[in-house]
Formats: C-alpha cells, sequence, structure tokens
C-alpha cells in the first residue's frame, strides 16, 4: 500500500471520528490527490485553526481558486464552522480533511469529475 493510500485511511478515521460520518472514499481520493505533494509535508499538510491568515489561504486558494467560488462571507464562516466541528483543540487538522467537508459543504464534488 502507498503512502497517499495510508494517508487517505488515516483522514477517512480523522471524518468518522470528529464529524461522525462515513468518507466518500471517491471524492476524499480526488481531494487528496488535488493537493499533490503538500500532504508529504508535515506544515502544508495541516491547517491552523486558530491562524486567520492560514484560514483566508483557505478561501482564496480551496474555496475561490479550486471551487470557483464568488467571495463572500459565507466562505469564512463555513471554514470555522468546519474546524471548530473538527475541533479547535485538535492541533492536527489534515488539510484534506478540511477542504474535503467544505467541499461537501458547498456541493462542489462535480469540481472533481
Amino acid at each position: 500500500m502507498s503512502k497517499r493510500d495510508d494517508l487517505i485511511k488515516e483522514y477517512a478515521a480523522d471524518i468518522k471520528a470528529k464529524f461522525g460520518e462515513s468518507a466518500d472514499m471517491d471524492l476524499l481520493t480526488k481531494v487528496t490527490v488535488g493537493l499533490g505533494p503538500a500532504i508529504y509535508n508535515l506544515d502544508a499538510s495541516k491547517v491552523s485553526g486558530s491562524d486567520d491568515k492560514e484560514l483566508e489561504t483557505v478561501k482564496n486558494n480551496y474555496l475561490i481558486k479550486k471551487l470557483g467560488m464568488k467571495d463572500s462571507p459565507e466562505l469564512m464562516s463555513a471554514i470555522k464552522s468546519v474546524v471548530e466541528k473538527y475541533g479547535t483543540s485538535n492541533r492536527n487538522k489534515h488539510r484534506a480533511v478540511i477542504y474535503y467537508q467544505l467541499c461537501k459543504h458547498f456541493n462542489k464534488a462535480a469540481v472533481y469529475k
């Protein structure tokens, strides 16, 4: 099994444990692949939920550029909601899990077709 497959399993377990739902493995895999080599970099693979600059990066690079959404206060609200559900005290918030949850929240899975 590849390192990426191991990470995807870890992300799916996080989704089950933190969000109480089973992951759509096809979508989770596509989101993970879309992140490229960032998933192997310890710093880049995580999202700091308390860093406003980091949350702006998620909004601009993922929601606006990747998912093609228009900038609005709803975007940051959704990001903060996902971060809160993930657990504000949890220091290991995986970027792939956050992106997956945002993709599902905004019903944008078609971007990965």
